[in-house]
């Protein structure tokens, strides 16, 4: 299933991601699913928690430095780290290095760790080179590409490229796919007007795609769009991208099995 020439198994850390762990665990037992059909050993260390990003966006500087430490310590020693959400992947990634750069003690460890990360698409695409997926699904699909993947991490082609392996599946794109959907973390919050009309139209351009589900990468981003579309009783269900791939979606809304 994998094109890697190493016979040896890698070691991956799943980093789970509150929203996942809290709202919808099927989605880190797909991400397992998956890592282990690519040829992967996967632990989920269970001293992980928050990745801080809510506090770095709040200003929050040392609650969410505290936080990093801890991840940082909690992954070590793994070949590779992998999460199902390219905002946590980018907090990981891209934000840790920074928020930690006065920190002699920890900036070489919070580098180290950035080097190993992954969101989980990209991963299986790019480094594990995935040839097949077990997922199998008779539906209409249409893609929404997540800020932070998209723009920090460059997850684009990467999801489409898998989904064009799941058996039966149609992939329609709609109008403005990469156009934010309002989460945004605590901009959903703190400017719920401007979040509502940006969601609004993310769900009038889902419905053009006439799709029985949208796929997204991550779990904020499909919440908000979820809870608009059950606010404008829309048929679309609305899944992680990893619960398709890994064969974990069978809905009556949609009156097919995966």
């Amino acid at each position: 299933m994998t094109a890697d020439p190493s016979s040896q198994r890698p070691h991956v850390g799943l980093f789970v991601t509150c929203l996942v762990d809290l709202l919808r665990p099927s989605v880190g037992f797909a991400a397992v699913k998956l890592l282990e059909a690519a040829g992967c050993d996967v632990t989920v260390p269970v001293a992980q928690t928050c990745c801080g990003q809510p506090a770095y966006n709040s200003g929050a500087k040392s609650d969410a430095a505290a936080l990093a430490r801890q991840t940082i310590a909690a992954f070590e020693g793994f070949d590779y780290v992998v999460a199902p959400s390219g905002s946590c992947a980018g907090m990981l990634k891209l934000h840790y290095p920074d928020l930690l750069k006065d920190d002699a003690a920890w900036w070489g460890r919070a580098v180290e760790l950035a080097e190993r990360v992954h969101e989980l698409t990209a991963f299986l695409v790019d480094v594990r080179r995935m040839s097949s997926v077990p997922g199998t699904l008779a539906a209409k699909a249409t893609y929404h590409d997540s800020c932070s993947g998209l723009r920090e991490l460059h997850v684009k082609r990467q999801p489409r490229a898998l989904l064009a392996k799941v058996s039966g599946l149609q992939v329609v794109e709609m109008p403005d796919c990469e156009v934010c959907c309002g989460f945004g973390g605590t901009f959903s919050i703190k400017y719920p007007d401007i979040s509502n009309a940006m969601v609004d139209k993310k769900s009038s351009n889902a419905a053009r795609a006439h799709p029985d589900v949208l796929l997204a990468g991550d779990l904020g981003c499909l919440m908000n769009i979820a809870g608009k579309l059950a606010r404008e009783g829309s048929s679309i269900e609305v899944r992680h991208v990893a619960e398709v791939l890994a064969g974990e979606l069978s809905d009556p809304a949609i009156g097919r099995s995966a």
